[in-house]
C-alpha cells in the first residue's frame, strides 16, 4: 500500500520558507504571510473574517471564546472526535455535554442534541467527521431557536460540500480549520477560525494575541493567550492552499472507485459520497465485526483500524481525573451522558481506512480484494 501519510510538500513550500527567512520577519504581527492566508481563506469560504492561529485546537479554543460561556455553562458536542474538540470547552471552565450520533456516519444526531438543551446550554459544537457533512442546517435551526452559538469543527472537512450547496463551515456562527500534519493540507500545525460576525471576530483576534489592542499601543483590552501563527507556518499553508483543490479531487476520485468496488458487498454500509472530503474512508459494519475486519486488512498491509478512538470521549479516563491542580472544577459531580450508538460504533461497528491523494486504482483494487477475502474466509 501507499504510505497513508502521503503529502504534497515540495518545491513551492521550500520557496515559501526561504522567502520568509530572507525577509527577516518571522512574526505574523509585522509580517504579511498570515494576513494573506486569512484573505485567501475568506475568499475560498465567502466569509468576512478569518483568524489564523497556531493549531486547529487553538482555533477551536477561539471559537469557544467567541461563544462566551460563563463558568459552568454547557456546550453540546459529539463523543466521536479528537480531544482537541473538547479541551477548549474545559479551558474556558465550561462543561462538555455529549450527544449521541447518527450510527450511519458518526456525526451528531440533531434529535439527541435537542433533548439535551437546557438553561445552561451556551453552544453546539458539531464535527464534520472524517470529511462527511454533518446535518448542520438542522443544528443551525436548533441554535437559532434557543439562542445558541453554533460552532463547526471542519478540521477533517476542508471544502466538504453541504446538501443544497455551500461549504461545511459556512452555516455556523464560527468554523474551525486545521493545518496539522495529517490533515488535507499542512504546515505542521496551524489553524484558522472563520466567521461572518464582526464581534465574534474581534473576540477571537484579541484572545489569540494576548488581548492586545494594537491600535491603542501596548494596551491589553481583554484576557487572552498567544495563539499567533508564525510567518513560516503561514507561508507553507499558502503554498498548500493552492494545492487543496487537487488534493480533494484526487481523494474523491479514488474514494468513488472504492465505493463502486465495494457496492453490494454483504456486511458493510458504505458512506454517503455526496460532498464528502474523504479525510478517512469510513465503513460501518452493522454485524459488529469491525475489529475483525480491520485486523484482516491490517495483516494484508492496508492501513485500517476499528473504532477510530480507543473509546468515545464520553467514556475517556479524563473524566475521572483532576482538571486544574487537584480540583475537578467545573466538573464537580459530573458524569458524562451515555451515548449508546456512539459507544457501539467505536466498540464494534466503525472501520476506518486511512486515505490520501496519492492512492491509485491499484490501491483501491487491493483494498476491495481484501474486503472480499474477509467475506469469503472459511
Amino acid at each position: 500500500m501507499a504510505e497513508a501519510d502521503g503529502r504534497t510538500l515540495g518545491d513551492e513550500e521550500v520557496a515559501a520558507v526561504e522567502r520568509v527567512i530572507r525577509s527577516g520577519m518571522l512574526n505574523s504581527v509585522w509580517g504579511t504571510e498570515a494576513r494573506e492566508l486569512e484573505r485567501e481563506i475568506t475568499r475560498m469560504y465567502g466569509s468576512r473574517h478569518a483568524i489564523a492561529c497556531s493549531s486547529g485546537t487553538a482555533a477551536l479554543h477561539l471559537s469557544v471564546v467567541a461563544a462566551a460561556p460563563d463558568p459552568g455553562d454547557e456546550i453540546i458536542t459529539t463523543p466521536i472526535t479528537d480531544f482537541g474538540t473538547v479541551a477548549p470547552i474545559l479551558a474556558q471552565n465550561a462543561v462538555p455535554v455529549f450527544a449521541d450520533v447518527d450510527p450511519s456516519d458518526g456525526n451528531l444526531d440533531p434529535g439527541a442534541v435537542a433533548a439535551l438543551i437546557g438553561p445552561r446550554t451556551r453552544a453546539i459544537m458539531a464535527v464534520h467527521l472524517f470529511g462527511a457533512p454533518a446535518r448542520i442546517h438542522e443544528l443551525r435551526a436548533l441554535a437559532d431557536e434557543h439562542g445558541l452559538t453554533l460552532i463547526e469543527d471542519c478540521a477533517q472537512a476542508w471544502l466538504a460540500e453541504l446538501p443544497g450547496g455551500g461549504l461545511a463551515g459556512t452555516t455556523g456562527h464560527v468554523a474551525c480549520l486545521s493545518l496539522q500534519q495529517w490533515k488535507h493540507i499542512t504546515c505542521g500545525d496551524g489553524g484558522v477560525a472563520i466567521t461572518g460576525d464582526e464581534e465574534l471576530a474581534r473576540r477571537m483576534r484579541l484572545f489569540s494575541d494576548k488581548g492586545w489592542d494594537r491600535a491603542a499601543g501596548r494596551s491589553h483590552a481583554a484576557f487572552g493567550l498567544n495563539y499567533r501563527m508564525t510567518e513560516l507556518q503561514a507561508a507553507v499553508a499558502l503554498a498548500q492552499l493552492a494545492k487543496l483543490p487537487g488534493v480533494l479531487a484526487a481523494r474523491r476520485r479514488t474514494a468513488l472507485q472504492l465505493m463502486d468496488a465495494l457496492k453490494g458487498l454483504p456486511g458493510v454500509r458504505l458512506p454517503r459520497p455526496q460532498g464528502h472530503a474523504w479525510w478517512l474512508f469510513p465503513i460501518v459494519c452493522p454485524d459488529g465485526d469491525a475489529p475483525e475486519r480491520a485486523a484482516h486488512l491490517a495483516d494484508a498491509g492496508i492501513p485500517a483500524r476499528a473504532g477510530y478512538l480507543a473509546e468515545p470521549l464520553n467514556r475517556a479516563p479524563v473524566w475521572d481525573a483532576p482538571i486544574y491542580g487537584t480540583a475537578r472544577y467545573p466538573l464537580d459531580g459530573y458524569t458524562p451522558n451515555a451515548c449508546p450508538r456512539a459507544e457501539r460504533m467505536v466498540d464494534r461497528t466503525l472501520l476506518v481506512i486511512d486515505w490520501n491523494e496519492n492512492y491509485t486504482p491499484e490501491h483501491v483494487e487491493a483494498i476491495a480484494r481484501e474486503m472480499a477475502r474477509y467475506r469469503d474466509r472459511a
